[in-house]
């Protein structure tokens, strides 16, 4: 954990890693409190109707252990994968704690995801267990091919064909475990990779990846946690971004979290939930903190009691940190990290590290460095990609059954990211784009990201994204995909008056030469802009 200090190089410099010799999550983030807080609430869970049920320590414990039980009695031990596909909800918790107890994986999947998301990714990990619901159980019967690993399935709406009762599963167990002795870098969970350039990985990671997280929640949430502090993210559970950065955290610092399932992200919905419920920190992807950007005069409207706005998964952009001083009053404090290797930088503006346009400055325990092709570091300014250096607690252990992606991972001891980025004098890191997202023009290289921020600065725009088109002049030419906002209709005109918007702020070579008019973008799960598909349509 990080100590409370006045500067960032005090935090850098007093910071030392703590590993233990034997660690389990389930115990660390349930158990550690029920012995001494049972009745600390450890989530509101919220329903649609506003009824709030909330969560204890001592029910998270023995709904968990109960669940263990239930688990090891159908034959599910140590290194089984275990799939969670459930939307935000009290369920998901008691499952992963249970799971980290039981020494089995813990596999997260997204409660959007689709039947050939769900298929591949039970097939890829030999998925022997699942928890889930109805919704869950409709997808799963519509797979084409059965999941010949798959012996046990628990469903929190009942017993449905091959599914049992989760609820019955339960109460036909006692409330005590215990749990298995794992160690630091045993296997407890593994998270699909977002897919946004090519087919998903399971990124298998060690029960140490909560602790590697700690010091990344507590820099962007201002030294997590204080009095009265209370955690919200939109983000699925599902996604590294919803399940380590706000609840793994949060029910190990004690912070309530609240639970709130949206069928589609609404902002008036989502700024009415942040008042209502007191919510202090928060974790907003920046598409999403777009969409926020719709709604006027929040503070006017509502009652917020916001400490930290916490982004990141793909970059903020200068425009949308602007607004949040503006609108909300705070700094958003933008952090990066990947699936493999999460939350190694961050911004934190209570010591003055927040800079509009760059996503922060290592995260103190971890080396981060801008590389080039033979591993050595870049000047400050230049170009080259973003990278890691090992042993860190929060990287990843590999990908499932991929020996060879992962060792294509690491470049001596450096584990790459596929993000071009550079670091300027004052030591902040700035994101250019993925390899694959940087735009070759005319001898330039372009980086997606300024763009779509200056796109949607223009009144008519609500998101953008950029991809480079294959040109036999330019070699590729800047196109931009386009969501109107509403009152907005495409022409040719509005078409034209974007470009100049942009070349008149940027610069003639990265204006976007054709603009493409779309209803939506084509997201992950994760809220992350498919390019890949954007880029095999231009």
């Amino acid at each position: 954990m990080l100590e409370y200090g006045t500067d960032y190089e005090t935090l850098v410099g007093r910071f030392r890693w703590r590993i233990p010799e034997r660690f389990n999550i389930g115990v660390a983030v349930c158990d550690r409190w029920a012995e001494r807080e049972p009745d600390r609430v450890a989530v509101l869970d919220i329903a649609p109707n506003g009824d709030v049920r909330p969560l204890t320590y001592g029910e998270l414990r023995d709904a968990s252990n109960r669940l263990a039980r239930a688990l090891q009695a159908r034959g599910i031990g140590p290194g089984d994968r275990v799939a969670v596909l459930l939307p935000q909800g009290a369920t998901v918790p008691i499952a992963h704690v249970a799971i980290y107890k039981l020494g089995a994986i813990a596999l997260p999947l997204a409660a959007l995801f689709g039947i050939d998301a769900i298929a591949y990714r039970f097939h890829d990990a030999g998925v022997k267990a699942l928890v889930t619901n109805a919704a869950g159980l409709a997808k799963l019967a519509e797979l084409e091919e059965p999941v010949p690993t798959l012996d046990v399935i628990l469903s929190v709406d009942g017993a449905e064909g091959a599914a049992e009762s989760f609820h019955a599963a339960l109460a036909s167990e006692e409330p005590a475990f215990d749990p298995v002795d794992t160690g630091p870098d045993d296997p407890a969970m593994m998270i699909y990779t977002s897919g946004t350039t090519g087919a998903p990985k399971g990124a298998l990671h060690a029960h140490r990846i909560l602790l590697g997280h700690l010091p990344g929640v507590q820099m962007p949430h201002e030294f997590l946690p204080r009095e009265g502090d209370r955690l919200w993210t939109p983000a699925d559970w599902a996604w590294a971004g919803g399940l380590l950065n706000v609840l793994l955290p949060g029910l190990y610092f004690g912070v309530p979290v609240i639970a709130r399932k949206f069928e589609k992200f609404d902002p008036e919905e989502a700024f009415r939930l942040m008042a209502d419920y007191g919510v202090r920190n928060t974790f907003v992807p920046p598409t999403a903190l777009r969409m926020l950007r719709t709604v006027p005069n929040p503070r006017g409207r509502f009652d917020l009691a916001l400490r930290t706005v916490a982004s990141g998964g793909e970059s903020l952009g200068a425009e949308t940190f602007a607004w949040g001083r503006e609108a909300l009053g705070l700094t958003i404090n933008e952090f990066y990290g990947q699936t493999e290797c999460n939350l190694v930088l961050s911004s934190c503006a209570e010591i003055g590290v927040a800079q509009a346009g760059a996503i922060g400055k290592p995260v103190p325990g971890h080396e981060v460095g801008v590389i080039r092709e033979d591993g050595s570091r870049c000047e400050p300014e230049e170009i080259g990609q973003i990278a890691v250096l090992r042993p860190d607690p929060v990287m990843f252990l590999s990908y499932w059954n991929k020996a060879d992606a992962t060792r294509a991972k690491f470049l001596c001891d450096w584990m790459t990211t596929g993000d071009q980025g550079m670091i300027d004098a004052d030591g902040y890191v700035h994101f250019i784009g993925r390899d694959d997202d940087v735009i070759t023009s005319a001898g330039y290289r372009i980086g997606p990201g300024e763009i779509e921020d200056c796109l949607i600065r223009h009144p008519a725009v609500a998101l953008a994204a950029v991809v480079g088109k294959p040109d036999a002049m330019r070699t590729e030419i800047v196109k931009a995909f386009v969501v109107l906002k509403d009152g907005y209709s495409p022409s040719d005109t509005l078409a034209a008056d974007i470009q100049g918007f942009v070349r008149a702020r940027l610069s003639a070579h990265e204006y976007p030469r054709e603009i493409a008019f779309r209803a939506s973008l084509p997201l992950t799960t994760t809220g992350k802009v498919i390019r890949r598909l954007l880029r095999e349509e231009a």
